[in-house]
């Protein structure tokens, strides 16, 4: 997949970042601040939760490299409760600390453009690596996601094989939340979570709860489910 992004090179001192950004905001989705009861609902449409694969994808093969989603500004959802926050990618190897966050994101005032492909075959092979290790030590894997709220913005720090495996519940919320029932009528659907990927606080159980949500985006008279029209056949053209 192709996304088209923007990149700021701000610094702190004797520290250089590089930060990437989407091009487009994705005004239609919504992500609520998860520290108060430790459940975040991130709400999206197909637009939305398709580009999130693909900026997780991303992130996964960009150890150097801090992705900032803008969320706080999106528009407002019937149902997204609590505080709206931003999301921001990162491995742990920048050395980015959330306190040190809205310094940097005081810098992001003018990106360079930048176009990002991302590789589903091998975000798909490092996703199974990351499962396939989280079965075998019965649902405790060696890698996660580490959940940290700072400054509006929710922190996920981890890895590869972690952030690829995120990246594959981003694809699944995209391509089967158009289909749930609820969808056509504007109501929103949860279809898959991140919470299998985050750090657990001690115990299994215990850990910090971030589901996935897909509601299509008014007006609703364009809102239609994949696949052709029973009444008109589409011409077959290239996947993206």
């Amino acid at each position: 997949m192709l996304l088209k992004a923007r990149e700021f090179r701000p610094r702190t001192g004797p520290h250089s970042y590089r930060i990437v950004q989407p091009w487009r905001p994705l005004r239609h989705t919504t992500l609520n601040d998860p520290s108060g009861d430790r459940w975040g609902y991130l709400l999206g449409d197909h637009d939305g939760l398709s580009r999130l694969a693909a900026l997780f994808s991303f992130a996964a093969f960009s150890r150097h490299t801090i992705v900032h989603v803008p969320l706080r500004d999106s528009l407002p959802r019937a149902y997204a409760p609590g505080v709206p926050v931003d999301l921001v990618l990162a491995h742990r190897s920048p050395g980015l600390r959330p306190s040190a966050w809205p310094g940097l994101r005081a810098k992001l005032r003018t990106g360079t453009p930048l176009t990002v492909r991302t590789n589903e075959a091998r975000t798909a092979a490092h996703a199974a690596v990351w499962h396939e290790e989280w079965e075998r030590r019965h649902r405790r894997a060696t890698e996660w996601l580490r959940p940290a709220v700072h400054a509006r913005t929710l922190f996920l720090l981890g890895g590869r094989d972690v952030f690829s495996a995120a990246a594959t519940a981003f694809e699944t919320a995209a391509g089967f939340g158009p289909l749930q029932k609820r969808a056509r009528k504007g109501h929103d659907a949860l279809v898959a979570s991140l919470t299998p990927y985050l750090e657990p606080h001690g115990q299994p159980w215990d850990r910090t709860e971030v589901d996935i949500g897909f509601q299509a985006h008014p007006p609703l008279h364009r809102f239609r489910s994949p696949g052709p029209s029973a009444s008109r056949r589409c011409r077959t053209g290239a996947s993206a």
